[in-house]
């Protein structure tokens, strides 16, 4: 007879063939992206955050309802930096969301090649004044204006400016190698599934072992 543990790992790989036989598309998308390094992995996802420029932002009230902004982040300061940076005004209520519960998810899309991302981590709010100045560039003052009090300016010193860094825990995101509609026609006539991309994972894993090799962190920039 088989121990407990035994049958739930075989119930696993019964629900993952299940899964696989029952939605080929993704089955055939993920098996594209085999051999990829986690370097490249990183790489590929920058290119897509940098291209869709602004991502949303989804965090959850202390009632429960998620609620989503757009956000530009801070460009990456190398190919394989993986943290992602935001400056915000800590006077709005994303703020009280992130205190509440700091899982996020962040969401890029880019129409004309149907790139996307979708990464879940930990958003950790930084207000130390030298890291601010680090990444700060005066286009960022606009979106917190000039109150005329002679504390709230709009610059770096300005009280309301913090920084949102989101730390990934898992990050999914889509690799189009071909252009919508291309080569569609034969395979959809016999059947088959037509897959025009990788539809890749970056694993907590992964992740860990790019910080741990660089240091990454809005502290070490």
């Amino acid at each position: 007879m088989f121990d407990d543990d035994v049958i739930w790992s075989i119930g696993i790989g019964v629900v993952q063939l299940g899964c696989t036989y029952l939605d080929p598309f993704v089955a055939q998308a993920q098996a594209q992206n085999d051999g990829v390094t986690p370097h490249q992995k990183i790489e590929d996802l920058n290119k897509i955050v940098q291209g869709a420029q602004t991502g949303m932002l989804t965090t959850r009230a202390s009632d429960g309802h998620l609620h989503s902004r757009a956000m530009t982040p801070v460009p990456p300061s190398s190919k394989t930096q993986i943290n992602l940076v935001f400056f915000a005004n800590n006077s709005s209520p994303k703020f009280q969301e992130i205190q509440n519960d700091n899982h996020v998810n962040l969401s890029f899309f880019h129409t004309n090649s149907t790139h996307w991302a979708s990464i879940s981590g930990i958003a950790r709010v930084i207000e130390d004044r030298a890291v601010i100045k680090e990444y700060w560039s005066p286009g960022i003052g606009s979106y917190f204006g000039d109150l005329g009090d002679g504390t709230h300016k709009g610059d770096e010193n300005d009280p309301r400016v913090a920084i949102i860094e989101v730390v990934p825990d898992e990050v999914r995101y889509w690799l189009p190698t071909s252009c919508p509609g291309v080569q569609e026609g034969a395979p959809a006539v016999q059947g088959k599934v037509t897959v025009s991309g990788e539809l890749r994972t970056i694993t907590k894993e992964e992740i860990q072992d790019s910080q741990l090799s660089q240091g990454q962190g809005v502290t070490s920039k």
